[in-house]
């Protein structure tokens, strides 16, 4: 599995980016591999993280392809004030259980004990 964290700034967002937003996101959604999405924002909400997760290195670039994220790549300095990519495999994942994620948990899940 991959993950691809688009790190960023915002500055003056207009209609124009919500709707090329969108359009990407549905553009992800329907590309074969795509796993899911989640977002983080820093304690300040002046950073923000949109990780999404592939199930391998050819899905992200056949999404990394696509006209709509091309289109949305010329055009990032209108809406950002800068970003960082961070292209990662996800080489284990693991959890107690207690709520699902897009990666998968490769431990054994142990039965938690009832709270008090």
């Amino acid at each position: 599995m991959i993950s691809a964290s688009f790190i960023f700034t915002e500055t003056d967002l207009d209609e124009e980016f919500f709707q090329l937003d969108a359009l990407i996101a549905q553009a992800a959604e329907e590309t074969p591999g795509f796993v899911g999405k989640e977002n983080w924002v820093s304690p300040d909400g002046a950073t923000k993280n949109s990780i999404y997760y592939w199930t391998d290195k050819s899905a992200l670039q056949a999404f990394s392809a696509h006209p709509r994220h091309l289109e949305a790549k010329k055009k990032y300095d209108h809406w950002y004030g800068g970003f960082h990519v961070v292209i990662s495999e996800v080489v284990k994942s693991y959890g107690d259980g207690a709520f699902d994620h897009l990666t998968p948990n490769s431990r054994p899940v142990k039965k938690r004990s009832a709270q008090i």
